[in-house]
């Protein structure tokens, strides 16, 4: 029986604790690198960072406290959990929800998981325990346990592999079991992942029968899989799905490119398809490198990244702009209003530049995450914890009938997905490397490392002054790499209270190397002034418009926030005039907004001709707001737009 929010709500001080003691395997971050022969980077534990007070202490607490105990009310409220009872006889009932929901619950426990590596929570920890035996017991002797292809439908496993998602679920069950086993020891969930894939590698493969991941997710799985047992088979699997095996199967081209899988990945030359299924398989493929430094996936790889970030990226960090197949458009085809940009897929874009991030040390990979997380990423959940965005579009006209944020979607896979990345973020503030640590984001927190222990005094993103306190741990030099953003102007760093040599150049890692003692401190400061952004001049979506940024975070236009006109969408900036920040505590969970000596037209584009021969628009002047865009559609469905009319 599911638990009540009142017996699931947590204690604040399980949020922001770690370094507690673990009976899991404290040593492995979000990925296990440790012997990755081609990984730069090395992942920290999750509970080695502590996050303190801060832009995202109250989203995590929201997180635990409502989110995740309110996400398991409604899959068992839907049946979702039911699906596995009605397989082991202890409920009768009908199998509900569409044949992908075993994934749904698998995420639901990975991030219930990551929560367990911030430190021990009794009653989540029985939650987990009582699902793995809701879950386990069916699974039949073969190793397959999938509800949807069992009992009833036991005839159709495999035959449907371009939309079956049985290793979609089963990556997920494996990411689940690991993140589970690092947080207590247990191996349960784990142990029945791993009889799957035994099952597969039995009857699956070269010279057997073939097999595809229709949605690419196992992929990953395995390679981390590999990385936890050692066992070469794992990796192996993980490749002869990436070289696909399409031709066995009589897939059509079509099917090949919506899937992104069934081909080799090495012949993929752009981004295209179902977004998500594109991002998860170049995650796939990052960690098959990371393990083999296969040099034909890493072309590859650096050919897609560069597709996607010059044509196919929202400023928001979000991809796949059409509706129709949940997909990547062409070269420059990214409508606001009709843009698609699951939250998903915006996760999805975070984990794969996470791992080039560890292949490379480049920073250019950390801006592109640190633009999805904040604001493609972070949009996807609404501040009460209890509402969810599945699309994330750039501008809205207020249709309350096309409500954007909603308790539940049939598809559930978006909320557990945006729960397990703020259940497992300290995981991904910083890095360690043979020559010492790599800072990647910014908030308050202390971090034990090894090598370093680090304290983090900021209020990024708000404010881009960041005060570093390092201690070592370890006799001799160590280089700390700080990372200086790309979206900001300039930057400077003082170490105990002088100049650091070198240059700050935005979109780099700075390095300092030296022998550091008990005190000293690292001093970073980051210009914040308000920008406006062009897009490319092919992007005919935006032509003549131009968008906000501040740090991080990106910027939109709401209608309740506009005085004195009836429409955003008769509005205008004014290029020449300022954008003047203002701390609002008391809006939205605490904001800085944007104040802007605008205009609107004169004449409101409602009450003109639909077409008349051109002329300039007389405007007159109007004060905008803008506030982040992650918190759009918090307050009232109203009209929402970043992409602004400029004069």
């Amino acid at each position: 029986m599911a638990m009540t929010r009142r017996e699931f709500v947590l204690s604040s001080a399980s949020v922001a604790v770690a370094g507690a003691a673990s009976r899991g395997s404290s040593g492995q971050g979000i990925l296990s690198l440790g012997k990755s022969p081609h990984a730069k980077l090395k992942n920290v534990p999750v509970q080695a960072v502590r996050m303190g007070d801060g832009f995202w202490a109250p989203r995590r607490k929201t997180n635990v406290w409502t989110s995740i105990p309110g996400m398991l009310e409604l899959l068992e409220a839907h049946g979702i959990v039911d699906n596995f009872r009605r397989l082991s006889g202890r409920k009768q009932a009908a199998r509900r929800g569409p044949l992908y929901t075993d994934s749904d619950l698998y995420k639901w426990m990975e991030a219930a998981a990551f929560v367990l590596q911030n430190g021990d929570e009794p009653k989540l920890r029985a939650a987990f325990e009582r699902l793995t035996d809701e879950i386990v017991v069916v699974q039949e002797p073969s190793g397959y346990l999938n509800t949807y292809y069992q009992d009833e439908r036991k005839s159709q496993r495999f035959k449907e592999m371009d939309r079956g998602h049985e290793l979609y679920c089963l990556g997920h069950m494996l990411q689940a079991g690991l993140a589970y086993q690092r947080a207590t020891g247990d191996t349960r969930l784990l142990d029945s992942g791993i009889k799957f894939v035994d099952y597969l590698t039995r009857d699956f493969g070269p010279e057997k029968h073939p097999l595809l991941t229709g949605h690419p997710e196992l992929e990953m799985a395995l390679v981390e899989l590999y990385r936890t047992t050692g066992d070469r088979k794992h990796l192996d699997l993980a490749g002869y799905l990436l070289r696909g095996d399409g031709e066995r199967l009589k897939l059509r081209p079509s099917q090949l490119v919506y899937m992104f899988s069934g081909k080799p990945f090495t012949s993929r030359t752009k981004v295209e398809g179902h977004s998500v299924r594109c991002m998860y398989a170049c995650s796939g493929a990052t960690d098959y490198f990371i393990e083999t430094g296969d040099q034909a996936y890493w072309n590859t790889l650096s050919t897609l990244w560069e597709d996607m970030t010059r044509s196919k990226m929202y400023i928001t960090g979000g991809v796949g702009s059409r509706s129709s197949g949940e997909a990547f458009g062409e070269a420059y085809e990214l409508p606001n209003q009709l843009a698609y940009t699951e939250t998903c897929a915006a996760i999805a874009s975070m984990m794969w530049q996470w791992r080039m991030l560890a292949a490379t040390g480049d920073a250019k990979f950390t801006d592109v995450l640190e633009r999805a997380l904040y604001n493609g990423v972070n949009s996807g959940m609404s501040l009460s914890g209890s509402l969810y965005c599945y699309r994330n579009p750039l501008e809205h006209t207020g249709n309350p009938e096309d409500k954007i944020r909603n308790p539940w979607y049939d598809t559930t896979c978006c909320p557990p997905n945006i729960q397990r990345i703020l259940a497992s973020l300290p995981g991904y503030m910083y890095s360690t490397a043979q020559d010492g640590v790599y800072v990647h984001l910014y908030h308050a927190s202390d971090a034990d490392l090894g090598r370093m222990r680090i304290a983090q005094v900021t209020d990024y993103p708000w404010d881009g002054r960041v005060m570093l306190e390092v201690k070592a741990a370890q006799p001799g030099e160590a280089t700390l790499h700080v990372r200086i953003p790309g979206w900001t102007r300039s930057a400077t760093v003082q170490v105990n209270g002088r100049p650091a040599q070198g240059t700050a150049k935005p979109g780099s890692y700075f390095a300092i190397r030296r022998e550091w003692k008990a005190g000293d401190k690292v001093a970073l400061n980051f210009d914040m002034t308000p920008q406006f952004i062009a897009s490319n001049a092919r992007l005919s979506d935006n032509a003549g418009r131009a968008a906000v940024e501040r740090g991080p975070l990106v910027y939109c236009l709401e209608g309740v926030d506009q005085k004195g006109f009836d429409s955003i969408f008769d509005a205008a900036v004014n290029l020449g005039a300022a954008l003047v920040p203002e701390r609002r505590p008391d809006l939205l969970g605490g904001v800085t907004v944007l104040q802007h000596a605008g205009s609107v037209l004169a004449t409101p584009g409602s009450k003109q001709s639909l077409y008349a021969p051109l002329a300039k628009k007389a405007r007159r002047r109007a004060d905008l707001t803008f506030i982040p865009y992650y918190a759009f559609h918090n307050r009232e469905m109203t009209p929402m737009m970043v992409w602004v009319p400029y004069v």
